[in-house]
């Protein structure tokens, strides 16, 4: 068979595939995993239902295809972001705003029965591993360039910032997201960092509210003593 014809062909299975889970993600977000049938799934998707058997053996199998390649659009987008930036502390922001986003915008399955499901898929802690892995490396590289701290290790601050941004998907607004980033951010920063810019931030906080402070003479004049030892003031 031509070459340009087996292309041809895969370029179809993938548009078919791509068409059925797209139709099966709309269908289970307007009535349930549990509610979506093969023949609906093939009708939204515009092709038959033998067809539909022909890619998947059921909804489930559908459903794991569909989770498996938003976890691989997800980590493309993580590892452009970091390639996007050059020293290890900037590329380390950037992956952590990414992941706190995604993990924002992705807030509305997460109470589902369908999370529930997705849960178990085993791309999902093969994902979390190469994520891990990637914000890991970050971390090292930038204790090792002195931007980052390096009294604790990688792997641990490692695990503390993915615990503490998958919190970005019960927050209100993108504001918020931005906020709990960059507190993340702050206990990655070196300690002596982090002293010079909490006594900076002391600092300004004590002066902004400051007056003179040279002398001002007294409102009635200076006080001198009298004949009797009292204090009076001049008119």
């Amino acid at each position: 068979m031509p070459k340009l014809w087996n292309e041809t062909i895969d370029t179809h299975r993938a548009a078919v595939r791509d068409a059925v889970l797209d139709a099966t993600a709309a269908l289970v977000a307007e009535h349930g995993p549990t509610s979506v049938t093969m023949s609906q799934i093939a009708k939204a998707a515009g092709i038959g239902r033998a067809t539909l058997y022909k890619y998947f053996p059921d909804v489930e199998a559908i459903l794991l295809a569909w989770h498996e390649r938003q976890i691989t659009v997800h980590l493309g987008q993580l590892a452009e972001v970091r390639d996007q930036a050059d020293a290890p502390g900037e590329q380390l922001e950037a992956v952590l705003k990414a992941f706190a986003l995604i993990a924002h915008e992705s807030r509305g399955h997460r109470d589902t029965e369908l999370a529930a499901f997705l849960h178990r898929d085993p791309h999902v802690t093969h994902a979390q591993q190469q994520l891990h892995g990637m914000i890991r490396s970050l971390l090292a590289e930038g204790a090792q360039a002195g931007d980052l701290r390096d009294d604790i290790a990688p792997d641990e601050l490692a695990t503390y910032c993915l615990h503490a941004l998958t919190a970005a998907g019960s927050l209100p607004s993108k504001a918020a997201v931005h906020r709990l980033v960059t507190i993340t951010l702050a206990g990655m920063r070196p300690a002596v960092t982090r002293a010079d810019s909490t006594a900076s931030g002391k600092h300004s906080r004590h002066t902004s509210g400051t007056v003179d402070s040279s002398p001002v003479e007294p409102r009635h004049g200076p006080r001198r003593h009298t004949a009797r030892g009292h204090q009076s003031t001049d008119s």
